[in-house]
């Protein structure tokens, strides 16, 4: 064992000098080795960043402080709060998706699949009978349904059949005729009965978790949609809609429709007219087909000219003005969002699962162990059943090997309760273990993913470079806040005291209004409010209205030059109109008034925080010199590129 072992660490030490002559170690900080390729990343990408260009030396300068404020926030431990993990763990995760090698095959198997579906109509009959309460009863409607068929081909009337036998609840205004239907409509197992039946002919019965069903195929036609914007205006909702109301609708829309005719822009006036929710997108409704729309909004948008404007008309919602903006069918880029979507609902996302899932384990060298099924009948018959019980002595007690995978790494029994429920109860046994070995391949997803992607991005220099960057910035961010940016604003006394020694760096070049602005919800309420100020004392004044008038009153204190804020305008330097607030539409100058310059650190509270900042910043700089000193290979920053 030694032996090994020796040769084993002679064997990993040579490659960790083969490594390291392509990538030497460029400075060390804090006994931390800082490699070549960190800092050449970090150098080109700021570089890209720079309007004006810095020289090496001068990088190399801002560089040090850097990793020397990093070296002061690892020592203060910023990077072992619970907080810090969470965070870089999901920034990880995120930075981690590019760099790993997914399989989409598959997925785009489905896409292309549904696209291709989707350019075609087919025109059907539907019949319908309910799935029974076991498998058999299942069995004997398939055979009904198959009897039902037998009758169909030998002459009998679809629709006489459908609305005798058919548990559709649509054959009471159908009678079994769905009309030309299309991708994307009904589950996937019924698409794919739907899209592989030919025209002329009736599919077998076939099952779903709907029921059991049986299809005609009537005819096939190419899809041909409608790409429209409009604009609405919309008839009250709240009420009974009058002839005035329809009257006033109408005016609207023909002034909007003169203006069109007049060259107006239709997008933009849909955002400022429209009162449908795709106003925000220029009236835009995308693509739509046969089916979508109501009368006679259907009829107007497809039988329009490509470009063409319609006349304003009325549907039950109100007026409406369309644009044609084109038809045939969507490209597969307009259409992937939704296609993807409606995978993602429906079996196909499991089909995916289990394919990615599938190849994740043959990747990872998965290999369950073959004691496991043995193990689980034998701890449900001891325990009689899949309980709280169960899950709390042989799962979460239990060092029993799931799986093993990658490299000697293995996941236990114990990895299951997270993907438990806790609080199930299953009598079954058989019933419990099928749902037990469920649970197995969920881990499995979830252990498996996370292997693969380490062992993918864990030998990518840009990865690497990428997460220390994102590492080492959170951590100057905190370790920053922490000395400099909080620490300033916190320091009520450095600021004074930094202020009144630098009190002739802070004049205006113009006058300021310094007071508080009272704004109320009437004039009834503002007349009461200056009744009490005549009587209230001044130094409790703002708490003593807040506590009377509540949320009837708003009070804002500030210190402004003209045209920094509208209502210091009207009423302090008395230009402008008078402002426009819809809650509170009457305002006074509570207190204070124009001055020429400021009277006390508050007033430019801001500027001397920032220049506050400055001088801790400086100081933090001197006293991390001398902590935190770097030491640079001269010949290996030669080599910089």
């Amino acid at each position: 064992m030694k032996v090994k072992l020796l040769i084993s660490s002679l064997l990993l030490g040579t490659a960790i000098l083969a490594l390291a002559k392509g990538d030497p170690v460029l400075m060390t900080i804090n006994g931390k080795d800082i490699k070549l390729s960190e800092f050449e990343y970090l150098y080109h990408k700021n570089n890209q960043q720079q309007i004006e260009k810095e020289t090496l030396e001068q990088y190399v300068e801002r560089f040090v402080l850097y990793k020397q404020k990093v070296a002061e926030a690892e020592a203060a431990g910023i990077d072992t709060t619970q907080a810090f993990i969470k965070e870089f763990e999901g920034y990880q995760k995120d930075l981690a998706a590019p760099f790993m090698t997914e399989d989409t095959t598959y997925l785009w198997h489905f896409i292309n699949e549904a696209y291709d579906r989707y350019k075609k109509e087919i025109n059907i009959d539907h019949f319908m009978l309910p799935l029974g309460e076991t498998e058999a009863e299942t069995q004997a409607n398939l055979n009904r349904m198959d009897s039902i068929r037998s009758c169909i081909l030998a002459g009998e009337d679809w629709a006489t059949l459908a609305n005798t036998y058919s548990s559709d609840p649509s054959k009471q205004r159908n009678k079994g005729h769905y009309g030309f239907v299309t991708s994307g409509m009904f589950p996937y197992d019924f698409e794919n009965i739907l899209y592989s039946t030919p025209v002329g002919e009736i599919s077998k019965p076939f099952k779903t978790q709907f029921g059991v069903h049986m299809i005609r195929v009537n005819e096939t036609r190419d899809r041909n949609d409608v790409h429209a914007r409009h604009i609405l205006k919309l008839f009250p909702r709240d009420r009974e809609v009058t002839e005035a109301d329809k009257a006033l609708c109408k005016a609207q829309i023909d002034s909007i429709y003169n203006l069109l005719l007049a060259g107006a822009d239709f997008e933009e006036l849909a955002k400022k007219e429209s009162q449908d929710g795709s106003a925000r997108r220029g009236g835009d409704l995308g693509w739509f087909g046969r089916g979508r729309m109501v009368q006679p909004f259907e009829d107007i948008a497809f039988n329009l000219a490509d470009g063409a404007i319609s006349e304003p008309f009325e549907t039950q919602f109100g007026y409406h003005i369309i644009k044609k903006e084109g038809h045939g069918c969507p490209a597969l880029s307009n259409m992937r969002n939704a296609i993807e979507t409606s995978i993602n609902r429906d079996e196909r996302a499991k089909l995916i699962r289990d394919h990615r899932l599938n190849d994740l384990k043959a990747k990872c060298n998965y290999r369950l162990n073959p004691e496991l099924d043995a193990f689980l009948t034998n701890a449900l018959e001891t325990n009689g059943k899949l309980d709280s019980i169960f899950v709390n002595q042989y799962v979460k007690g239990s060092r029993m090997p799931l799986f093993t995978y990658g490299k000697n790494q293995t996941a236990t029994i114990q990895d299951m309760a997270p993907v438990l429920n806790p609080k199930t109860l299953i009598p079954d046994i058989k019933k419990a273990k099928e749902l037990l070995l469920s649970k197995v391949d969920e881990v499995a997803e979830n252990k498996l993913a996370e292997y693969n992607g380490r062992e993918a991005v864990k030998n990518n220099p840009e990865y690497r470079n990428l997460l220390n960057e994102y590492k080492d910035g959170m951590m100057l961010f905190e370790i920053s806040n922490r000395r400099v940016w909080k620490a300033a604003s916190k320091d009520s006394i450095g600021l004074e005291q930094y202020y009144q020694a630098h009190r002739a760096n802070y004049t205006w070049d113009e006058p300021h209004f310094k007071g508080i602005i009272l704004s109320a919800k009437n004039d009834s309420i503002l007349n009461l409010v200056k009744a009490d100020v005549q009587q209230m004392a001044t130094d409790s004044l703002t708490e003593a209205l807040h506590k009377k008038y509540g949320n009837d009153i708003r009070m804002e204190r500030m210190v402004v030059k003209k045209g920094e804020n509208p209502y210091a305008d009207y009423l302090a330097f008395n230009v402008g109109e008078k402002p426009e607030r819809k809650n509170y539409p009457e305002f006074i100058i509570l207190q204070g008034g124009v001055i020429n310059q400021p009277e006390e650190m508050a007033d430019v509270r801001g500027a001397v925080t920032s220049d506050y900042q400055d001088v801790l910043e400086q100081r933090w700089k001197e006293e991390l010199a001398q902590k935190y000193p770097a030491k640079i290979n001269k010949k290996v920053l030669k080599k910089v590129k």
